[in-house]
């Protein structure tokens, strides 16, 4: 240790201040650094998530897997005539370092040979993706589509010839170097981390991998004047409740006009429903499948015992229920902060439409 200059530790500068978040979850990683450190679960429940993102550009988006997946993967089809028509493929691949070119030699070798047999339509483009991306050498490569020919002529002996199906020698002549010589080469490429990223963010299912919150939920809600047929059963509960109070028959909103308290209720009601719709709509585009109807699961149980309670009526019963609602935490729901009172107003109506909830009792 001779000669060697000993120096205290110093504390170390932090580039950024920090945050409650960063003392609860830590220094927040990039999506674009994230995907590279997913195990394979997580790359394969990513390309399914990043799928969904293909589907307004297709008529159909399926999901090739397995062992007799013929080198395809993702695939979305123009048409109806699927192979037949125009087609692109989406080459989804996992490994711990960028993509090279002898990692794709045989994804070729087996869309050449297989298009060929089966009679299937060259796809009009047939991209790479990676986790790690692509490597400088195969860029050039896909960029270069004569050179792209060559060098996979010049390896299809070694990685094509007996890897494309098993215990068979598919050597590159005759039919097979005729269908090669014309193929167009143009057709393949990649696309970037940045490029997954923003098709991804495009998804329900973002927000939850790779968190950053939700975009803000549209404000205006718009009601319209004549009742529409997804209202049809809340609606009939409102004026049944609306009868129970008053004790004379109230079938439809004219009959409102002299009672103004009940009126307003009847408006607030609708907006509040039409408030929750509003919401079901931004989890559809912002949050998983099932996201909502958990959040209207979580609203049920939260009122159900003020709802089975006594009342002296069914409107009584409806704004006790209705106002534990709103007073309701969901705190465990990704719609947590995105949830309004008038939202929760709104679901307990929703949930009248499905009889989850009815306000009169039938047998009283």
């Amino acid at each position: 240790m001779k000669n060697h200059l000993l120096k205290d530790i110093s504390t170390p500068k932090s580039k950024v201040s920090p945050t409650s978040a960063h003392v609860a979850h830590g220094i927040n990683i990039p999506a674009v650094k994230r995907i590279g450190l997913f195990s394979a679960d997580e790359w394969e429940e990513f390309v399914e998530e990043w799928a969904h993102s293909l589907k307004p550009a297709y008529q159909s988006v399926k999901r090739f897997a397995g062992s007799g997946d013929q080198g395809r993967d993702v695939v979305g089809f123009c048409s109806n005539t699927n192979f037949q028509g125009v087609w692109d493929l989406y080459q989804c691949k996992r490994y711990e370092e960028k993509l090279v070119p002898s990692d794709i030699w045989i994804e070729l070798g087996k869309l050449i040979y297989h298009t060929l047999q089966d009679g299937i339509k060259q796809p009009r483009k047939y991209l790479f993706m990676a986790p790690n991306g692509v490597g400088l050498k195969l860029q050039k490569l896909l960029i270069d589509p004569m050179k792209l020919k060559e060098q996979l002529r010049q390896n299809w002996p070694q990685h094509c010839q007996n890897e494309i199906a098993v215990g068979k020698e598919i050597k590159l002549d005759g039919e097979l170097l005729a269908y090669f010589e014309a193929f167009d080469f143009s057709t393949f490429g990649w696309m970037t981390a940045p490029d997954l990223i923003q098709g991804h963010s495009k998804t329900p299912f973002h927000a939850t991998r790779f968190g950053g919150g939700l975009p803000p939920v549209p404000t205006e809600v718009v009601v319209p004047d004549d009742i529409q047929p997804i209202e049809s059963r809340y609606i009939t509960q409102l004026f049944e409740a609306y009868t129970d109070n008053k004790k004379q028959q109230i079938s439809c909103a004219d009959e409102l006009v002299p009672h103004s308290e009940i009126k307003e209720h009847f408006s607030r009601s609708r907006e509040s429903f039409y408030s929750a719709e509003l919401l079901r709509n931004f989890a559809r585009d912002n949050v998983p499948p099932g996201t909502f109807e958990a959040l209207q699961d979580d609203v049920y149980h939260g009122v159900v015992d003020t709802h089975d309670m006594d009342y002296p009526d069914g409107l009584v019963r409806l704004r006790a229920t209705v106002s534990k609602a709103s007073d309701l935490p969901v705190a465990n729901s990704p719609l947590n902060t995105s949830t309004t009172p008038k939202n929760k107003n709104g679901i307990c109506h929703q949930l009248a439409n499905d009889d989850r909830l009815m306000w009169v009792r039938k047998n009283k």
